[in-house]
């Protein structure tokens, strides 16, 4: 009966890790919701924020941005003659919205060989890594959500070009009005 319990307690444990929170533009409520022994955002985003400078903030604004928090999230399918479905319009995959090869290329730098795109933890410390890059290689602020926002989605390379689309934009200003908010939250609840 006890083995039973505890293998029914652990099914709901996993199950809950793999969701995403239920008030995603509150960032008090997302670390109240996701704040388990194992799985807790609240300690595993600061940790990203202590290593590589980028506020907490900045950092779950980009996700929200990207993913919504969805930890499987893809990018829409790409259809042929307007109807069959063929791939996906890029390899972006979960809270990160990191791409295959920027996502290899993280975990050979950072050495963390077991990282997961769909485990947040691994996403917002892939995060935080890449805003640091964006530091280093373009002189961008770790405190300037919007132009770390822009090359996030650019790409280093596209971001020293300065060719954005208006919605590239558009998704800048959303994440940078996010980081203030979630800003706002995070210091009238404590964290």
């Amino acid at each position: 009966m006890r083995i039973a319990f505890f293998i029914a307690l652990m099914a709901l444990t996993l199950t809950a890790c793999a969701s995403a929170p239920s008030r995603v533009t509150n960032a008090c409520a997302i670390f109240e919701q996701k704040d388990g022994l194992f799985n807790n955002w609240s300690r595993q985003a600061k940790a990203a924020e202590r290593e590589f400078g980028v506020p907490v903030p900045t950092l779950m604004a980009t996700i929200y941005v990207e993913s919504g928090f969805r930890p499987y999230a893809k990018p829409p399918r790409k259809y042929v003659l307007g109807i069959i479905p063929w791939g996906r319009v890029s390899s972006a995959y979960g809270y990160a919205q990191a791409l295959d090869g920027t996502w290899l290329q993280y975990k050979k730098e950072t050495g963390r060989w077991r990282a997961s795109r769909s485990d947040f933890g691994d996403a917002i410390h892939f995060v935080g890594w890449y805003h640091n890059q964006s530091h280093v290689k373009n002189g961008i602020p770790l405190t300037d959500s919007y132009n770390l926002y822009l090359a996030y989605y650019s790409g280093q390379a596209g971001y020293s070009r300065g060719q954005f689309s208006s919605g590239t934009r558009r998704a800048a200003q959303k994440s940078a009005a996010m980081a203030e908010r979630y800003e706002a939250q995070l210091r009238s609840c404590g964290y």
